[in-house]
């Protein structure tokens, strides 16, 4: 017999109870059900409806962001399928689309889904790591995206677009208590300060002072949170055909950081003596089967110092900020032109400690710190006439960053192993240091790795939608990109705790490997070996590439309310340069662009006098260069990673989405998207140094099967009171977090449901709700690594509920 989940199995209780009452105490309300609202998207710059525009795009307004409580950019893949959010150990958000991602720690690299704040990019992804809040709506375009937005994606991108000030004034105070001790507070005050000058400021407060996970060993918790956002920006008419915008977003992040869920030991070092005593007895007697089940290295041991090998006091927790600045200036040349210009900074700050142990023992934390400074400009004309809609112009983007980490890991199986080998050496001429015993036992406890990056990107793009009747129009689009980026980094030593084993062990070892004799290094210096220098090196490298971006695209309306369209597009995504702990430069070696060749045809259909939507999409990819994480041998270490491109793969699949306006109080959207992803002739080696063949194997984070349906049920209670309840949940399928799809790796399927009741005011003035996420309280994990150690899980949160109070005045 099929068990059905129980998130499944509640939600689908609540849609039979929600759609209970329309049918037995108003029989006639299917006949009198509201038209479905059209959201208004600038998918191509311009304002159209998104039913109007021949591409996979799924839009939510704001409104529907407040009620489905979406406020961040994780949670948006509550109501996208398509869309997965993982997190790399360091913390970094990893975004895929589509099957499309790139699965990096580093704060340096941008992603494959582009993200948006007002035209804006914040190309990487940590830059999100704030409160969404006061949005006029968000837009989630699916494919390679280059020809019309700042900076090319191969997956597609997110468009977030905030709420803008008002000519008359209106306020907004929120007030949000939950468990986990939490409090949020979020308010908004906009309207005009003289006849051409308008401005709105909004903020969001959010603290929870109980965290959620608790250690085995110790009972301690973590996952408290304080998190703020705030945003001002000023609208400025100085004339008929001239506006100018300027806002600030901003964010502070001081919460914990997510610790891990230890699962296993790394094939490495399963059988490895040096593993710390009791690790595998506890991970075999610590299985996670909840959310809240977590473990890291207690303060009292890691927090002291042995010998040079400093240690990190404090909890695992954040210390991040983003500051951002847009300047849009848009003047009207004449009836039918405009030119614009965009102007984008953002300064990110971070500092932060994680631990990725999973276990408490010492095995692997990080105290990470960052910085991008990213500014960009574009300059662009827009124009149209009675069959064209034209766009042309230049983008040019800066980002200056520092990406470092010091690491510590004195319990380390692979630590144990070095140490093991350092001593028998301390007799021989490698040791001209004179390093005692004790300083062998207590090095490789910590090291530094780190880099500075320089990149620079700058294109030239152009469209044209060209109606070729009435219902049959073609858009063609094109962008010439040069992108640039200049590396500088290694691993270093740090207060002097790795010189015993770099100028003994590590000297002896490559000298055995490639002949080479490695001068010493000193305190602070870098410890990564180049084999063609024979040296330990500072890695430097400069890579320039370029590439063309296009997209074809056919829409025919094939009767009113019915869109079919056919499009080929191609979009690329720059190389990088990764931020490794590297033994050898091999590690810090750049990796070239990737380029994303889609098939799409798509048919938007809106049936029943406006009450159903039905849009759907199928897709094929071509992926040529796909960047990926892989393991390459190594003479001394056996195995090392690395970044690589893998010549070819592919992926299709098909994303649908309907809504209905079931009745006037009770709408419902469902989405799904069916997913096919596929490695092609790749030969490499798993994480034990085994040859293994990939040909057929599945990229990471995709899962085949992902779906979800939201309820939205609204109606007047009274001549003044209205009743609201909204049921939104996803499922998805199984998928993994590695290319090998070895056990410990597996993400097992799941669904979510999120629930609220609210009771409001009709004329929108005040509403009162209750909420609750992940009602169910379902087990679940969004990201499986490893640290050459353990295998360890990132669980997703724990239920959380509470009820907020809205009170809103003006106009």
């Amino acid at each position: 017999m099929m068990l059905i989940p129980r998130a499944q199995l509640a939600l689908l209780s609540a849609a039979v109870l929600l759609a209970t009452p329309a049918h037995v105490t108003h029989a006639d309300e299917r006949d009198s059900a509201r038209p479905l609202e059209m959201v208004i998207v600038t998918a191509r710059r311009i304002e159209q409806t998104a039913n109007d525009v021949g591409m996979d795009i799924q839009a939510f307004t704001g409104a529907q962001l407040e009620r489905l409580r979406i406020d961040s950019v994780e949670s948006l893949a509550m109501v996208v399928p398509s869309f997965n959010v993982s997190r790399s150990y360091q913390g970094t958000p990893v975004y895929t689309l589509r099957g499309v991602g790139f699965n990096t720690i580093n704060l340096s690299a941008t992603s494959t889904v582009g993200t948006y704040v007002d035209e804006v990019a914040y190309p990487y992804p940590l830059m999100n790591a704030g409160p969404v809040f006061d949005m006029q709506r968000v837009e989630v375009l699916k494919g390679p995206q280059g020809t019309l937005f700042g900076r090319n994606t191969t997956a597609g991108l997110i468009n977030l677009v905030t709420n803008k000030p008002s000519e008359e004034l209106q306020g907004m105070l929120r007030a949000e208590v939950g468990n986990f001790d939490t409090v949020n507070v979020e308010g908004m005050l906009s309207g005009p300060l003289s006849d051409d000058l308008s401005a709105r400021l909004s903020l969001r407060s959010e603290n929870a002072g109980e965290g959620w996970q608790e250690s085995n060993s110790s009972g301690d918790k973590l996952g408290e949170v304080d998190r703020q956002g705030l945003r001002a920006a000023l609208a400025f008419t100085p004339g008929d055909r001239l506006a100018i915008d300027l806002a600030y977003n901003g964010w502070r992040n001081d919460s914990d950081t997510l610790v891990a869920q230890g699962t296993g030991l790394s094939v490495s070092t399963a059988d490895s003596p040096f593993n710390a005593p009791g690790l595998a007895d506890y991970l075999a007697a610590n299985a996670p089967d909840d959310a809240q089940q977590a473990d890291w290295a207690p303060e009292a041991l890691r927090s002291q110092d042995i010998g040079s090998g400093l240690g990190l006091s404090g909890d695992p927790r954040e210390d991040s900020q983003l500051d951002a600045f847009k300047l849009r200036i848009a003047w009207e040349l004449d009836t039918d032109l405009r030119l614009v210009s965009l102007t984008g900074y953002q300064d990110l700050q971070r500092d932060a400690l994680v631990d990725f142990g999973g276990v408490p023992y010492e095995i692997l934390l990080q105290d990470v710190h960052g910085s991008i400074e990213s500014f960009s400009q574009e300059l662009r004309v827009e124009g149209e006439t009675e069959r064209l809609n034209w766009l042309a112009g230049a983008y040019y983007a800066n980002d200056d960053i520092l990406d470092s980490n010091r690491t510590l890991l004195g319990e380390n199986a692979n630590v144990g192993l070095i140490r093991a080998v350092t001593v028998p050496l301390l007799d021989s001429d490698f040791n001209s240091g004179g390093y005692t015993q004790t300083e062998a036992a207590q090095a490789f406890r910590t090291f530094r790795d780190e880099a500075e990056l320089e990149a620079d990107s700058w294109s030239v793009f152009g469209s044209v939608t060209t109606a070729l009747t009435e219902q049959l129009s073609l858009t063609t689009g094109l962008r010439y990109t040069e992108d640039s980026l200049d590396y500088s980094g290694c691993s270093r030593d740090f207060n002097g705790n790795m010189l015993p084993t770099v100028n003994v062990t590590l000297r002896a070892l490559f000298f055995q490997s490639y002949g080479s004799l490695a001068d010493e290094i000193g305190e602070g210096d870098c410890n990564t070996f180049d084999p063609d220098a024979g040296q330990f090196i500072l890695v430097e490298s400069d890579t320039d590439e370029d590439n063309v971006a296009w997209r074809l695209a056919l829409d025919w309306f094939a009767r009113p309310g019915t869109l079919l369209y056919a499009s080929v597009a191609q979009g690329a995504k720059a190389g990088t340069t990764p931020v490794n702990a590297a033994n050898i430069s091999t590690q810090n070696a750049p990796v070239g662009q990737e380029q994303l060749l889609s098939y799409e045809l798509g048919v938007k259909a809106t049936l029943l006098d406006q009450r159903m939507q039905l849009n759907a999409a199928a897709f094929y990819y071509d992926y040529d260069d796909k960047q990926l994480s892989v393991y390459f041998a190594d003479p001394v270490f056996t195995v090392l990673g690395r970044l690589a491109n893998i010549p070819d793969s592919h992926a299709y699949g098909l994303d649908t989405e309907l809504s209905w306006s079931l009745s006037r109080s009770l709408t419902a959207i469902a989405a799904a998207t069916l997913l096919h992803t596929e490695v092609e002739d790749f030969q490499g080696i798993d994480g034990a140094g085994e040859p293994i063949d990939y040909d057929g194997a599945e990229f990471v984070y995709s899962p085949e099967v992902v779906g979800s349906l939201t309820l939205l049920y609204n109606r007047p209670l009274s001549e003044r009171l209205g009743f609201g309840m909204q049921l939104n949940g996803r499922y998805q399928d199984d998928a993994h977090g590695d290319l090998e799809a070895t056990g410990q790796a597996a993400i097992d399927d799941f669904a979510v449901l999120n629930a609220g009741v609210s009771l409001y005011s009709l004329d929108q003035r005040w509403e009162l709700s209750l909420w609750a996420r992940n009602l169910t309280d379902e087990y679940y994990w969004t990201a499986t690594t490893q640290n050459a150690n353990t295998w360890v899980r990132l669980p997703g949160q724990a239920r959380t509920w509470g009820a907020s109070f809205t009170y809103r005045f003006g106009n």
